[in-house]
């Protein structure tokens, strides 16, 4: 008599609790837009649709687990309220939807998160404490708290109830562009591809999920695949730097994702500006980090039906002018040229006459005559100028280089 397999242990969320989710919060969200993008379809081959959670209240996804987990508390819980650590996009999630519930929210962050973040939350009516150094000491902080005062805690991502309410997202796509074949998601801690992935597989036909994480911070990949590659550095994606994953979240990816591709800090840029070029929109690192594995994997994606999440759009504006700078850096569209040059009357003038025969914008100059090794009577002059493109750009060169002048680009990392 043949035995019957075992059937697999259930998971901690279900496509019911997702669809749950979805009635209860559904009217206090904003139902973002799912629209394709015919531009990046065009440069991948494949079709690709955004879906743009970088519109919610607090710009981004967070909103929705924050949500639904607010909603189930009883009103015990209700009255101590809620705590949670973060210097994100959960912060502020969470402490807009607790305060227009009516539900007092305390949020622990480290003592170095920036201003304009503290200011955020207060504003949408949370008490903050700024405690530690680290996340990790802001989140003990926030558990002792819990503890003493009775407080619910409501984690960033390793809550069924959270879970369950990242996963909406996937519904919503899926309502609106039924043929989406494949998600690329970010992962940070796990739990917005733990409840798009429940989706996926509860839906009429085949989608491939599929995880994203920086390099700097391969979390999830690490505990997936039993490697050991470190998890730290200076991320754009800041959103999805998380050094250890959940617990529940684990769980789930390694039943339900198919497969986590690393993207570079490089890639993670080149989205945010092209987004902003394209599809006029402003997302964060970690918002672009689905379209960074789509242009950083191109074969692999070529002919499908893709869905991605701008899942936040919260970024400090002086970093996404560096960003946007960069990429015009790196186009050659902006350039440093630095030229050397004998210190004689006229020199700076027979150099700016080769730029105005090329038709090249001079932005700034810089002349070093003391530091630097050439000998007394040399100068280097750093350029920075502005071309249509690298074609522009390789011909200014090439037009100083036959004028006898020594010539180096100053190149970006």
């Amino acid at each position: 008599m043949a035995t019957q397999a075992k059937p697999e242990p259930a998971l901690p969320v279900s496509i019911d609790d997702v669809r749950a989710a979805h009635a209860r919060i559904r009217e206090s969200i904003v139902r973002t837009p799912t629209l394709v993008s015919r531009t990046l379809s065009d440069m991948i081959g494949a079709t690709i649709y955004l879906k743009f959670e970088n519109l919610q209240f607090t710009a981004a996804y967070k909103e929705r687990g924050a949500l639904n987990t607010l909603l189930q508390l009883d009103e015990a819980a209700r009255a101590k309220g809620v705590i949670a650590a973060s210097a994100g996009n959960h912060a502020q999630g969470l402490a807009y939807h607790a305060h227009r519930l009516g539900i007092p929210a305390t949020i622990v962050m480290p003592t170095n998160t920036p201003t304009v973040k503290v200011t955020q939350t207060e504003g949408h009516g949370a008490t903050v404490i700024l405690e530690g150094g680290t996340f990790d000491a802001a989140y003990a902080h926030a558990r002792e708290l819990e503890a003493e005062r009775g407080y619910t805690f409501v984690h960033p991502f390793d809550d069924p109830r959270v879970i369950a309410g990242q996963g909406t997202v996937a519904i919503e796509m899926l309502e609106d562009v039924p043929a989406i074949d494949t998600f690329v998601t970010p992962i940070g801690g796990g739990g917005l591809i733990s409840g798009m992935a429940t989706v996926a597989r509860a839906a009429d036909h085949p989608i491939e999920v599929i995880g994203v994480e920086a390099e700097l911070f391969p979390s999830m990949y690490n505990r997936i695949n039993g490697t050991d590659m470190p998890c730290a550095g200076d991320t754009l994606a800041e959103g999805i730097a998380v050094k250890e994953p959940g617990a529940i979240t684990a769980e789930m990816v390694k039943a339900l994702v198919d497969d986590i591709v690393l993207v570079s800090e490089r890639s993670l840029e080149a989205s945010v500006s092209l987004l902003l070029q394209i599809e006029k929109t402003v997302v964060e690192g970690a918002g672009a980090a689905g379209l960074a594995a789509v242009m950083a994997y191109p074969e692999r994606f070529k002919g499908k039906t893709i869905g991605i999440v701008l899942c936040g759009g919260n970024i400090d504006t002086r970093l996404l002018a560096n960003v946007l700078l960069r990429d015009l850096a790196r186009s050659g569209r902006l350039a440093r040229l630095r030229i050397r040059l004998q210190d004689v009357p006229g020199a700076l003038y027979r150099v700016a006459k080769i730029f105005e025969q090329t038709r090249v914008n001079i932005l700034e100059l810089s002349h070093q005559r003391i530091f630097t090794n050439l000998p007394a009577k040399g100068l280097s002059l750093d350029v920075e100028c502005e071309t249509r493109d690298r074609a522009h750009l390789d011909r200014l060169v090439a037009a100083l280089r036959d004028d006898g002048y020594e010539v180096a680009l100053v190149e970006l990392a």
